[in-house]
């Protein structure tokens, strides 16, 4: 196997520029960890450089292969499309540069220990950690036109609350549940001090519109940026190299 094809890492893109600027931040604690390796940033849309160009200046340099990595949540319709779309022009265009798309963060348990932090930090520093029979949670995920997709993160919920024992319930900025109608489920279980636990990488339009929502709700912190969310992106990349190179019999 060549030794250290160039990671590209992938992000969504957002008109906001905290959320570039969040991801820029990731990216520098993923180059930290190993400064061997060749490693670019691209955004789908919003925000330059694209993937196209990114990828059109992998092929310039003379580099033979890259492994893509989504820095996104779920496997909805970004990564399933949009992105494979890009990558197979990208292929057509470059036949000598080989491209191999790594899996998205999905529901991996660093991450979901990561929000848990999140969520901890955030009842610690309103002294609400003294009475946990009190406390609720409203996990905020974007939302997908995917039906499938937004059942996942509903099943993430669960799992969350099962990790936690804190009663949680899933809503979604573009999409029902809404965070009113997931609050009022997670009060109707008995809990009166509600805290909304961003599913989101970084803030950003749709997580000022869940504040905007309703101002009176806390919310814990945003994932991105730290350390375990930088080994989660060199563990896809691994992986995808060992699908890439298989060993052979």
């Amino acid at each position: 196997m060549p030794s250290s094809p160039t990671l590209v890492a992938v992000a969504h893109g957002s008109r906001d520029p905290r959320s570039a600027a969040t991801v820029a931040a990731l990216l520098e604690q993923v180059r930290a960890a190993r400064p061997g390796t060749p490693t670019r940033l691209a955004f789908l849309d919003l925000n330059a450089p694209v993937v196209g160009q990114v990828l059109e200046s992998v092929a310039a340099a003379g580099e033979t292969h890259a492994v893509v990595v989504p820095l996104l949540l779920g496997s909805a319709f970004h990564a399933r499309v949009d992105l494979p779309a890009l990558l197979a022009g990208a292929a057509t265009r470059h036949p000598r540069l080989r491209l191999t798309q790594a899996e998205v963060f999905g529901a991996d348990p660093r991450l979901l220990e990561l929000l848990h932090e999140r969520v901890r930090t955030a009842y610690t520093e309103r002294g609400w950690d003294t009475e946990p029979e009190r406390l609720g949670i409203v996990l905020a995920a974007v939302g997908s036109s995917s039906t499938i997709a937004n059942r996942q993160t509903g099943r993430l919920a669960l799992g969350f609350a099962d990790r936690t024992g804190i009663p949680t319930e899933v809503c979604f900025a573009t999409a029902e549940p809404t965070l009113a109608q997931a609050s009022a489920r997670v009060r109707a279980r008995g809990a009166d001090r509600l805290l909304v636990a961003p599913w989101f990488l970084a803030p950003g339009l749709l997580t000022d519109r869940l504040r905007d929502q309703d101002p009176l709700l806390p919310h814990a912190g945003v994932l991105a940026p730290d350390p375990a969310l930088a080994d989660i992106v060199w563990d896809r990349y691994d992986n995808a190299l060992a699908r890439a190179y298989p060993l052979s019999a």
